[in-house]
């Protein structure tokens, strides 16, 4: 009898399918190179912006990042530089080709470089000329625009200390160059924030700084005067870090007496005390992934702050009434309208805890400090109360009698008299001197 020997072939590994992640905040450019880098067979995704990047990223790495010669929410050499260390095996390329600081070139950086140019060959009027960003030391200081000089496809991006400075090809719109100061004004205005009106340095400051610790998860103290904006500059935070997609959770430590404030933030089992009759999960708990928020942190009770200490210390919390301990993956960001650092000293605030919260010290000015913004938070108020009623305008006096306020309520408080003022106002589109009224002024 013939024995029969059936051959053994080895299984078939396909190999994982190459991804390449695009972020630039221009939708037409995305979907372009999205369809060519999809006929070279890429699995290609797609971000909005820097934080969004960072978060596609810390999902699933990519072989490949591109990366538009502007970002919305990041400053762009931060984000490449910070990038390449966080993801050093990552090849990342600019929008002209070039490669990032340090990035490694790729096998596939050919098929990037394809990609590119095809996007540049069918829409040669989006690669006409371009500014010049030259930086203010040879260190690689803060950027600043030069005058426009009618260079093609070129912008020169300061690289890090002691490195020499790299051309970098960009799509910059070929209007450019027709009116050179005015790109300039917007492209300042570019650096702010949109949650933030205002054009006051103090203002641009509280944006860069908000760009420059949003994608990492370093605790930030948010200190500034009631009314200035604490709470949209922690919104800002989540919105540009790679926690964006999960929950952002605030709460009020002023607003919850303190007996209740311990429950609210770690959360109970059933009868862990009177009137518990169901377990309920806490802020912290309920935040897991994304960001909470402490408002007036300045308020909570001492015996509470050691508690927290604990949580921030070590990640793990305990709910009330309960001997296991939760691991929770949270950002904290806390604010306060108190000078925390003198609490510390007088002991009603605990110094460990202080340290672990200022980790990173964002300051909010208040209104007089950016007085020369009234204006445009004026009209950013009433296009808003314009959303549900006609929109109104205001007089010459009504603006002089709103300039020759204090503010000790600050935006907040301008917010409101505007809202008070329209109310008044009925039917008539002009506000006047008359609907202006502070109310009761509050030293």
């Amino acid at each position: 009898m013939l024995a029969c020997t059936v051959p053994v072939f080895p299984a078939i590994t396909r190999p994982r399918p190459r991804t390449a992640l695009i972020a630039s905040a221009d939708s037409n450019f995305r979907q372009r190179l999205n369809e060519i880098l999809t006929g070279l067979r890429w699995q290609v995704r797609e971000a909005e912006g820097g934080a969004q990047a960072w978060a596609e990223a810390n999902g699933s790495t990519p072989e490949a990042v591109i990366v538009d010669s502007w970002l919305p929410d990041l400053d762009l050499d931060e984000f490449l530089k910070d990038f390449h260390s966080f993801f050093p095996e990552v090849d990342v390329v600019t929008a002209g080709g070039a490669s990032s600081m340090e990035s490694p070139r790729g096998p596939h950086r050919q098929e990037l470089l394809y990609a590119l140019r095809g996007i540049q060959d069918t829409d040669t009027a989006a690669w006409n000329t371009a500014p010049i960003l030259d930086s203010n030391d040879a260190t690689g200081g803060t950027q600043q625009m030069r005058p426009f000089a009618h260079i093609p496809q070129l912008v020169v991006w300061p690289a890090k200390a002691a490195a020499p400075i790299e051309a970098v090809e960009c799509i910059i719109p070929a209007s450019v160059h027709q009116n050179p100061a005015a790109h300039a004004k917007t492209a300042l205005i570019a650096e702010r924030l949109p949650e933030l009106i205002g054009n006051a340095s103090c203002m641009l400051e509280v944006s860069r700084r908000i760009r420059l610790v949003a994608p990492r998860s370093t605790p930030v103290l948010i200190e500034g005067p009631t009314g200035s904006g604490k709470e949209l500059v922690a919104q800002a935070l989540h919105r540009l870090s790679p926690r964006c997609r999960k929950t952002f959770v605030a709460i009020n430590c002023a607003a919850i007496p303190e007996a209740l404030l311990e429950a609210e933030l770690f959360g109970h089992t059933r009868g862990a005390f009177t009137g518990a009759v169901q377990s309920r999960t806490g802020r912290i708990e309920a935040a897991d992934g994304g960001t909470l928020f402490l408002d007036e942190i300045g308020e909570m009770p001492l015996a509470l702050q050691s508690k927290l200490l604990r949580f921030v210390e070590s990640g793990e919390l305990q709910r009330i009434g309960d001997n296991e301990t939760v691991k929770v993956d949270v950002r904290i960001v806390a604010a306060t309208h108190q000078p925390l650092a003198q609490h510390t000293q007088a002991g009603s605030f605990r110094a460990d805890l202080y340290y672990r919260l200022a980790v990173f010290l964002i300051r909010t000015p208040s209104l007089t400090e950016h007085a020369q913004d009234l204006p445009l938070l004026i009209d950013h108020f009433l296009e808003q109360m314009g959303r549900e009623a006609p929109v109104k305008r205001i007089d010459a006096s009504a603006m002089a009698k709103l300039e020759a306020h204090t503010w000790p309520g600050n935006v907040r408080e301008l917010e409101h008299v505007l809202e008070r003022a329209a109310i008044l106002a009925g039917d008539d589109p002009v506000l006047t001197t008359q609907e202006i009224d502070f109310g009761t002024t509050i030293n």
